[in-house]
């Protein structure tokens, strides 16, 4: 009973990856169809081939952080169950209503209110101190984030909206700090590389190939890529006219809206590959099977310590991640026009220029949050850095009769989650025991 209970949360959970993809999808295609750079079919195709490539570039901080939202050892398998039902009924919902909410709150929250329904709110992980150099984790952190997540990607937004319009001025005071920058970014990406020594499982027998196709590197690596090629367009910004200005960054939003869709599928494949190996964790525990007899399919391990206080390396099989970037590539090819149309044109008017700036605010906000293990909101986070560059504008280019009731709808999606996630799970506590 309890297998078949397994199998239907992880089909389930595929589901919501799947509806995941074609929910979000707004999220990386929206300025870039706004602005018709792309058809809406290449932008879909062009940002589902990013999502599943998302699969080589990110590891799993964010999917063991989601795994621990609760106690795997005081929760049933009926726990995850229900969670996992009502994320996707508020997911379709919203998608219904045409509402950007955020999918990755709603599978949380959906989660945390099963949990709390069958345990008390104890089993749940509020808050938890990070260790030295690392952030707190717990549901506090991720609710905190609703706030910090589009808040940090508008001020980032905001701050490349500036440069690029200082840029095209012509003054030797924007080339002097874009080189800088370029600098500056050099020698952080430099401090943050993890070289052969430290590399504790090299893809590769060869050093450089082990070391340029780390995944840790690799996401530093694009975050330098992004801003060579801004930096790039910034030192040529004042000697083009509008109409080569505008080619140039109708071309740009190719590499914002790719780098944007790596850290959506990164970032949201990632939560459903956390539930499904809480699942499988709390399916081992119910039924007692020791590590030895476990089939290589189920073998999960969340990163941990042991009695001696030394750190056990995490471990998921190959198809976990695999079927999970699939689901969501494939949800992002299917599309979601009516979000699509409330992202691209409902919260401000977006032009080449608003689209590379959001994009590659949206994009380097998701890869600082994922190598802190943060789950947050891809939603919140390119809404937020929308509205970053249509502040530059003024702030009445800002539709804040748009931007209140996507506040409202962030807003309810973790508890409203998680009351039907209780409900759900009450109700199938009455007929699977």
């Amino acid at each position: 009973m309890t297998l078949s209970i397994l199998i239907t949360i992880i089909v389930l959970a595929l589901i919501f990856d799947y509806i995941n993809g074609f929910h979000d999808a707004a999220n990386a295609i929206a300025t870039i169809v706004a602005t018709k750079v792309l058809t809406p079919f290449q932008a879909v195709v062009w940002a589902a081939f990013f999502n599943f490539l998302a699969y080589w570039v990110f590891g799993f901080g964010v999917a063991d952080t989601v795994a621990k939202t609760a106690d795997t050892m005081q929760i049933n398998l009926v726990v995850i169950l229900a969670g996992v039902i009502a994320a996707i009924i508020w997911n379709l919902l919203t998608w219904w209503l045409g509402i950007p909410s955020s999918s990755s709150h709603t599978l949380i929250g959906g989660f945390a209110g099963a949990a709390i329904a069958h345990a008390g709110f104890n089993v749940v992980l509020w808050y938890k101190e990070g260790k030295a150099g690392e952030m707190p984790t717990g549901v506090l952190v991720i609710i905190g984030f609703i706030v910090l997540a589009p808040v940090i990607g508008a001020i980032v937004s905001y701050f490349i909206s500036v440069w690029l319009l200082h840029s095209s001025k012509k003054s030797i005071w924007p080339k002097l700090f874009t080189i800088a920058l370029v600098i500056l970014t050099t020698v952080l990406i430099y401090s943050e590389m993890k070289f052969f020594p430290e590399i504790k499982h090299p893809r590769f027998k060869s050093e450089i190939l082990s070391v340029l196709l780390e995944p840790h590197n690799i996401k530093w690596f694009l975050v330098g890529f992004i801003i060579y090629c801004i930096s790039f367009f910034c030192l040529i910004f004042s000697s083009l006219n509008q109409t080569q200005s505008t080619a140039w960054l109708k071309k740009m939003q190719l590499l914002s809206s790719a780098s944007f869709s790596l850290g959506h599928g990164g970032n949201d494949s990632q939560k459903v590959m956390g539930i499904i190996a809480a699942a499988i964790m709390v399916y081992v525990h119910q039924n007692n099977i020791s590590a030895d007899s476990l089939p290589d399919w189920l073998h999960v391990i969340l990163p941990s310590k042991d009695a001696n206080g030394e750190e056990i390396a995490g471990h998921m099989p190959t198809w976990i991640p695999l079927a999970c970037y699939s689901a969501i590539a494939v949800g992002t090819l299917s599309g979601g026009w009516k979000i699509v149309k409330t992202m691209g044109s409902k919260i401000t008017k977006v032009s080449p220029f608003e689209g590379v700036t959001a994009e590659t605010a949206g994009a380097l906000t998701l890869y600082f949050t994922e190598h802190m293990k943060i789950p947050v909101s891809t939603t919140h986070t390119i809404t937020g850095s929308i509205i970053g560059s249509g502040l530059t504008k003024g702030v009445s280019a800002v539709k804040w009769g748009i931007t209140v009731k996507l506040v409202w709808a962030w807003i309810l999606t973790i508890p409203v989650s998680a009351a039907l996630a209780a409900i759900i799970y009450y109700v199938l506590s009455f007929f699977i025991k």
